[in-house]
């Protein structure tokens, strides 16, 4: 690991007067989870690192019925898992929250940090490789090991988005708001991620001299349920093969509105409009969620190792679905 200038300001004004015009001048440093792993692996060697936790006014939780959640960026997961108004109004983003790897982790790792995070494809964080995503001239896992990666949305890259909050966060309709020296700007969450195709150097709209610094989420509609589900290779922690997020409005068991986003399947977090279209307006059923299921999948393009995911997110979707509509009888 490369020695670096390590800077803690008091104010988002001070941050942003730290931060360069380059990923390698700066680097924000937040719980720390990700960052730090990056920096001892070799993966990055900003200049500086600019540390988040001097700045008292970014850890908050607060609700009201206009103006719906807002979440400091410095909130940590375990707070989001606990509060009582996330358990019972944003049900899928506490579990979400709480699917994060282990207690030790979410009491450190913050909300912001989750959203922001780098892939964790092995030849992105192996030192040695220079893959597509660091500027190197193929994407290894293409035609190499593949069994994590990406069925939907890959190309030329071929990583899946890591985060359990952000499907959650993006079924509720969150915005973020992001701070830089030209001013502060709010962006729904399911554009503040790009595609490989559209950027290979970094995962979201963020430029290096911008800061997430708060999540808004709207109040949700009355009778609204959801839920995250997510599988993993280890029940201990671990990242999601495949999750889903579901939110839905429901009148008895017809669904009146509703929003699906996977996890572990794609480079950003993958809503799927085919599999809403599917149960909008109709009762809900156990053949109805597998015909939305299906939809959700039927665009995959799997790679050499990792068609399991196919059937693997068909059955997730179709559980979460099933759970989210039992919670409105009981």
């Amino acid at each position: 690991m490369r020695a670096f200038e390590y800077v803690k300001p008091t104010t988002v004004a001070e941050v942003i007067r730290e931060l360069g015009r380059s990923w390698e001048e700066a680097r924000i440093l937040a719980g720390g989870t990700d960052l730090l792993g990056e920096l001892k692996e070799g993966i990055i060697a900003p200049q500086k690192v600019v540390n988040l936790k001097g700045v008292a006014n970014l850890k908050y939780i607060r609700f009201s019925e206009k103006d719906g959640l807002r979440l400091g960026a410095l909130t940590t997961l375990s707070e989001i898992e606990a509060h009582p108004v996330v358990r019972q109004r944003y049900t899928a983003l506490a579990e979400a929250a709480g699917a994060v790897a282990t207690p030790q982790i979410r009491n450190i790792g913050t909300i912001g940090g989750n959203l922001c995070q780098r892939p964790r494809c092995w030849y992105y964080r192996d030192e040695n490789t220079r893959c597509l995503k660091k500027g190197g001239p193929i994407c290894f896992a293409y035609n190499g090991e593949n069994k994590f990666h990406a069925i939907l949305g890959g190309g030329p890259c071929y990583i899946v988005h890591p985060s359990d909050c952000a499907p959650a966060l993006i079924a509720f309709r969150a915005s973020v708001t992001l701070v830089s020296p030209r001013g502060q700007r709010s962006v729904p969450l399911e554009e503040f991620f790009v595609l490989p195709s559209r950027r290979l150097d970094h995962e979201t709209i963020l430029e290096p001299d911008e800061v997430l610094t708060e999540i808004q989420v709207p109040a949700p509609s009355p009778n609204t349920r959801s839920t995250y589900l997510k599988f993993r290779e280890r029940d201990s922690f671990d990242f999601a093969v495949v999750g889903a997020a579901v939110v839905m409005r429901l009148r008895g068991d017809v669904c009146e509105d509703v929003r699906i986003v996977l996890s572990g399947v794609a480079p950003i977090p993958w809503r799927s409009p085919e599999a809403e279209a599917v149960l909008k307006g109709k009762r809900v059923t156990a053949d109805l969620a597998e015909q939305a299921a299906k939809a959700a999948v039927a665009k995959a393009q799997p790679l050499a190792q990792n068609a399991y995911k196919v059937p693997l997110a068909q059955a997730i979707v179709k559980q979460a679905i099933l759970k989210t509509v039992s919670q409105s009888k009981g």
